[in-house]
């Protein structure tokens, strides 16, 4: 598998995590209502309720994502596939919402984890577009811990998460060495 080479080339991935990123490579689960419908009748405590009560609240669909394009190879394409459909998991990990300021956070958690020009990119374009109160409380408050959240936890890249659904929240970020994000000056996340 060359994409297995040129991800461990770029970072260095434990031997467990280079094996889940096999097992997940090799079985290519997707993130599809078909797949993950089942999450919605799960215990309140789990990673996979706080993942249905996110898409609910904001009336998404896993289906909804539009497919991944101009890839080099159907490997690159499920690895950008991949990356997309477990965008929304990190949200519910770290507690961030889909506001611009909270998309932008992420994509710094993103490209603290992947190195992806993109995910840089989009911090970049993200923060440009926040108004200058947002972008200070994001330059100041929360790209410190989002890079600190992102070389923290595990490599996101290599879990498969599908087979976490079922765990209590707090436990997985436990054992994933997530930070969930903090509430700035004593106040609630994100305004």
């Amino acid at each position: 598998m060359f994409i297995l080479s040129e991800l461990n080339q770029g970072q260095k991935i434990d031997r467990q995590s280079f094996s889940l990123l096999q097992r997940v490579l090799a079985d290519r689960p997707r993130v599809k209502m078909a797949s993950v419908g089942h999450v919605w009748n799960l215990p309140e405590n789990t990673f996979g309720a706080a993942y249905a009560k996110f898409m609910g609240k904001r009336d998404f669909s896993p289906d909804d994502r539009p497919p991944v394009r101009f890839m080099d190879t159907e490997e690159l394409t499920y690895v950008a596939t991949r990356a997309r459909e477990v965008h929304d998991f990190w949200h519910v990990l770290f507690e961030l919402p889909t506001s611009g300021l909270g998309e932008s956070v992420l994509k710094i958690v993103e490209f603290q984890q992947t190195y992806l020009p993109m995910c840089f990119i989009s911090a970049i374009g993200g923060t440009i577009r926040l108004n200058p109160s947002k972008r200070d409380v994001l330059l100041r408050d929360y790209m410190p811990w989002a890079l600190k959240a992102g070389r923290a936890s595990s490599d996101l890249m290599c879990i498969y998460y599908e087979e976490h659904f079922h765990e209590d929240l707090g436990e997985v970020r436990n054992k994933w060495g997530i930070l969930p994000a903090p509430a700035i000056g004593g106040g609630t996340k994100f305004k």
